[in-house]
């Protein structure tokens, strides 16, 4: 028997030892074994941004959700490499012959073969692109999606290259990923504002208690400040103007000195470009409707628990994840609201994928209890 190379007979054995005396089926072992050839990964797919963490190296891959294409087809640019970064490049800057654009919409696959063309290049990416053997893969995927969604999913993992592929709750991976104590007889509540959705949930005993999710997250802040600039300065700016407005000056609630920031784009009148300068204030103005929407969303959960999780909560209060958590004064506005502590994940942008490769770690403990009914 051949092995490939860095494999070794004493790594057979050890893998086929523990299997035997954990008693654990033919297929897990056999997905141990492939595991010695391959990168078994955790991908947090994103509307904004897809992550890839790895068991022992945390986050390999962190690059935007967006593909160009050549248009009116599905062609991928460049041999297939016009993924993530170099594609975000080109966002609203592509000639009439290239289309960049984002396969993904509210969390869900808008594009099914374009998004089987971006997960097929960041797999091979992880991977490496001689591996014979392709990865076992956990997908994150919203808790509010439809059946029909979760298959679009588990088929354009399986056909960009993954050997065996489950899916997650994207609030189960985020409380993984933020060291939430999931599995044990007590509640916990995780907020993950992402691109596309934002998802809530009262967790308790390796299970969800109670849960809802919105599609109104970070993209919905970044329409809301270009939609402010068309009514109040008849200018038209870019989707990475208004994230780049959120980001530097954009806040939940006053937090400091008040401060102003040059906004570049098109004057909606003459046609010409034309640059103004605005103030966090009016930026924070702007950003309350979806902010308004988040927290309707997390009281309405907190209303439906039940009064010993309830009770859990006063005490272990509500964790924010998700790059949208990381808008300034969103703490203090959550806490204001619901009365309890609301605190930041460590590193809230990696929590979901981080608790991809988590659960990928135990899977065979924690997958009977889990929705996983995509399994091939």
């Amino acid at each position: 028997m051949v092995l490939p190379r860095g494999v070794r007979v004493h790594h057979l054995r050890v893998v086929l030892d523990h299997g035997y005396r954990h008693g654990l089926s033919y297929q897990m072992i056999l997905d141990r074994l492939l595991g010695l050839v391959s990168v078994d990964m955790g991908i947090d797919l994103g509307t904004c941004n897809t992550l890839v963490a790895v068991r022992g190296q945390g986050i390999v891959l962190n690059e935007p959700s967006v593909v160009a294409v050549k248009k009116g087809t599905n062609q991928v640019l460049k041999n297939g490499e016009a993924v993530g970064w170099v594609a975000k490049e080109m966002l609203g800057k592509t000639p009439g012959s290239i289309s960049a654009i984002r396969p993904l919409k509210d969390g869900v696959i808008s594009d099914f073969e374009v998004t089987e063309a971006m997960l097929g290049y960041f797999i091979r990416k992880v991977n490496g692109r001689g591996k014979m053997v392709g990865p076992r893969v956990v997908v994150s995927v919203p808790s509010g999606i439809t059946a029909v969604e979760k298959r679009a999913v588990f088929d354009s993992a399986e056909r960009a290259g993954a050997r065996r592929t489950y899916l997650i709750e994207e609030p189960v991976a985020a409380a993984i990923g933020a060291g939430l104590p999931f599995a044990e007889p007590t509640a916990s509540m995780i907020v993950d504002i992402g691109g596309g959705t934002t998802e809530v949930a009262i967790m308790s005993l390796a299970d969800i208690a109670t849960c809802e999710s919105v599609r109104v997250a970070g993209d919905d802040m970044d329409e809301a400040i270009i939609n402010h600039m068309k009514k109040i300065y008849n200018l038209m700016i870019g989707e990475q103007t208004a994230e780049r407005i959120k980001i530097e000056v954009g806040s939940a609630a006053p937090v400091g000195e008040e401060t102003e920031i040059d906004v570049r784009g098109r004057d909606m009148i003459s046609g010409l470009p034309r640059k103004t300068v605005i103030t966090s204030e009016e930026i924070r103005e702007a950003l309350q409707e979806p902010l308004s929407a988040i927290i309707d969303t997390v009281t309405r959960t907190l209303e439906r628990a039940e009064p010993e999780l309830a009770a859990d909560l006063v005490e272990n209060g509500i964790t924010l994840a998700g790059g949208g958590a990381l808008l300034r004064g969103l703490p203090q506005v959550m806490q204001k609201a619901t009365g309890l502590e609301a605190r930041l994940a460590d590193d809230p942008i990696t929590c979901v994928a981080r608790g991809t490769a988590i659960y990928l770690e135990h899977i065979e403990e924690w997958k009977s209890t889990l929705e996983n009914d995509m399994e091939a």
